[in-house]
C-alpha cells in the first residue's frame, strides 16, 4: 500500500524565489489549460492539452515558461484531466460519495503546489535535489520506508514549506489486546468507547476567539493593502494552530485504537447534514470526525484490522445494551438513562458505543425483543426519574 510521509523544510532566499517562480508557472498552465477546456467544445484529452502547453511555450506571452522544470507542468495537467474525470463520473453516478465540482481556477493567494516525478527529483543522504530548484534540506523526524515514488513541494497559506513523500509501505503486523471497539463520535467528549474508556477534544475556544476577531478586522480593511495581506496571513497561521492541534490528537487517537483492538467499529454519520444546525456547526467543523475514520480505515490497513461502518439509521441511542429494550428517543440534554425493563443505569454515549459494537459484529442488540409487540415510546422528558437519571446539558 502507498503512504504519504510529509515533512517540513526552511528554503533559502534563493530558493524561495525559484519556488515562487514555479508556483507561479504551475498555477498560470493549470489555469490555460482548464480555461482551454472551458472553451472547448469537447472536453479535450492530456495529449491536446500537453500539445497546447507545447505551444504557448513558444509564444512570447509564455516563453518564461521554459524556466522551470517541465516535470510539474505536465503533472499539473495530468491532475487536471483526472479531476474532470471524477467530476463527470461523479455526474454520472459512477463515483461513490457526494457530487463533485467542476475544476476550478487556482489562485495565488490559496496554497501552492508543485509535483515532481521520479525524473526530475533524487535524495542523497539528508538532502533532496530537485530540477532546476537545488538541493533542500528537510527536517526529518523519521526515516522513509522505502524508495519515493514522487515528491510534491507544499507552500500553505502561513508561508510554510513542506516536501510531501508518496512511499511503499508494507503491513505491520501487531498482536490486538482486544476483540472488537464500538466507538460513539461526540462534540465535548470527542469518542467514547465501549470499553468505558473516553476521549476528551483538545480545546480550540482560544484559537476560535482569535480567528473571529481577526475576520472582523479582515472585513474592514481594503482589499489588496498591506494591512490586509498581514490580517489574512494572522489568520493562516491561526487556522494551522487549529488544524496541527487537531491532527495530532486524531493521530494519536487512531492509532491507539487501531493497534489495540482487531474489529473498529464507528457510526455512519451524515456530518454534511449535521453542520447545518447553525448552533453547533462551528463546533462540528472543529471536531474533525470524517478525518478521524479516514486515518482508522488507513490505519487498519496497515496493521491488519478490520474496520467497519454501521448504517447511520440504527437505533444505538434508544435501545438498552444490556436487554435489548427499545425506550425510545432521547432529547440531547438528556446524558443519563435507566432501562424500564432490566432496571439498569447508562450513560447516553456508553450505551450507544456498546450497541455499536454489537450491531458492527453482527449482533442485532434488539433480537431479544423482535418476536415481542414493542412499540416505541415517546421522547423522554427531564421530568421523568423513572426513565432518566440525569439531565444536564452537552
Amino acid at each position: 500500500m502507498k503512504a504519504r510521509y510529509q515533512f517540513r523544510f526552511y528554503p533559502t532566499d534563493q530558493q524561495q524565489k525559484s519556488l515562487a517562480q514555479l508556483f507561479g508557472c504551475v498555477r498560470v498552465a493549470w489555469n490555460d489549460a482548464l480555461a482551454f477546456c472551458k472553451s472547448s467544445e469537447k472536453l479535450p484529452g492530456l495529449n491536446a492539452l500537453s500539445a497546447m502547453l507545447t505551444q504557448s511555450k513558444k509564444t512570447d506571452e509564455r516563453q518564461w515558461l521554459k524556466d522551470v522544470s517541465s516535470v510539474p507542468l505536465q503533472q499539473a495537467l495530468r491532475q487536471l484531466d483526472n479531476a474532470y474525470r471524477n467530476f463527470f463520473t461523479s455526474r454520472n453516478g459512477k463515483r461513490k460519495g457526494g457530487k463533485m465540482g467542476s475544476p476550478r481556477f487556482k489562485k495565488k493567494t490559496n496554497s501552492q503546489s508543485a509535483e515532481f516525478t521520479k525524473a526530475a527529483f533524487s535524495t542523497n543522504g539528508n538532502k533532496v535535489y530537485l530540477a532546476k530548484i537545488g538541493e533542500l534540506k528537510p527536517v526529518w523526524s523519521r526515516a522513509l520506508p522505502s524508495e519515493p515514488s514522487s515528491v510534491t513541494v507544499i507552500k500553505d497559506c502561513a508561508n510554510r514549506y513542506f516536501l510531501s513523500f508518496v512511499v511503499e509501505v508494507e503491513p505491520v503486523q501487531i498482536n490486538a489486546k482486544n476483540q472488537s471497539i464500538g466507538i460513539d463520535l461526540g462534540i465535548k467528549t470527542f469518542a467514547m468507547m465501549s470499553n468505558g474508556e473516553q476521549a476528551v477534544s483538545p480545546d480550540y475556544s482560544k484559537q476560535d476567539r482569535k480567528v473571529r476577531k481577526l475576520q472582523k478586522r479582515l472585513a474592514r480593511q481594503i482589499k489588496g493593502s498591506n494591512r490586509h495581506q498581514k490580517t489574512r496571513l494572522q489568520i493562516a497561521k491561526a487556522h494551522n494552530k487549529i488544524a496541527d492541534t487537531r491532527k495530532d490528537f486524531l493521530h494519536k487517537l487512531s492509532t491507539k485504537v487501531v493497534t489495540e483492538n482487531s474489529v473498529i467499529v464507528l457510526e455512519d454519520l451524515n456530518v454534511s447534514g449535521m453542520v447545518k444546525n447553525r448552533r453547533l456547526s462551528r463546533a462540528i467543523s472543529l471536531q474533525g470526525w470524517r478525518e478521524f475514520r479516514v486515518l482508522c480505515e488507513g490505519k487498519s490497513e496497515k496493521y491488519g484490522r478490520e474496520f467497519v461502518a454501521i448504517n447511520r439509521w440504527e437505533p444505538t441511542s434508544q435501545i438498552c445494551s444490556d436487554c435489548g429494550f427499545r425506550w425510545g428517543k432521547l432529547d440531547l440534554k438528556v446524558r443519563s438513562v435507566k432501562c424500564l425493563n432490566c432496571g439498569s443505569e447508562h450513560d447516553r454515549d456508553e450505551n450507544a458505543a456498546k450497541n455499536i459494537e454489537k450491531v458492527g459484529m453482527g449482533n442485532r442488540h434488539d433480537s431479544k425483543w423482535m418476536l415481542r409487540d414493542c412499540e416505541t415510546i415517546s421522547i423522554a422528558e427531564p421530568d421523568e426519574v423513572s426513565r432518566i437519571t440525569v439531565a444536564s446539558a452537552r
